[in-house]
């Protein structure tokens, strides 16, 4: 049946079959940590602290997670949900250099709020 659809070549390059498996939570959770690092960084850049409490992280792996596309949404998720909003709120004067911005979710809303920064306690 297969040398129906397929033509000899294309049959020639395929080496093995590999199986992929659904993606456990706490490897989502490793990967919104590393897709979250990105920002984080970008954002010291401009003298501004990121920290997201456990919930935002789980709204954000609910929203972002596919079975069929597995973690790629997840990017787009975060830059919708987290990125996007703040930058706006950035560029209002809502936040500014010096601030540190907390990030929590409660249901499928997230709200931000300014607390103290890590580096201004000492």
């Amino acid at each position: 049946m297969r040398d129906q659809f397929f033509r000899p070549e294309l049959l020639n390059r395929i080496d093995e079959v590999v199986v992929f498996h659904q993606l456990k939570k706490d490897t989502l959770v490793g990967i919104a940590e590393i897709l979250l690092q990105g920002l984080k960084r970008r954002l010291l850049d401009r003298d501004i602290e990121l920290e997201l409490t456990d919930a935002a992280k789980e709204q954000l792996i609910n929203e972002g997670y596919d079975p069929a596309y597995g973690a790629r949404p997840l990017a787009r998720t975060i830059q919708k949900r987290i990125e996007n909003p703040l930058a706006s709120r950035i560029l209002s004067g809502e936040f500014d250099a010096g601030d540190r911005v907390i990030v929590d979710a409660a249901g499928t809303s997230f709200s931000f709020t300014k607390g103290e920064a890590e580096h201004a306690k000492s």
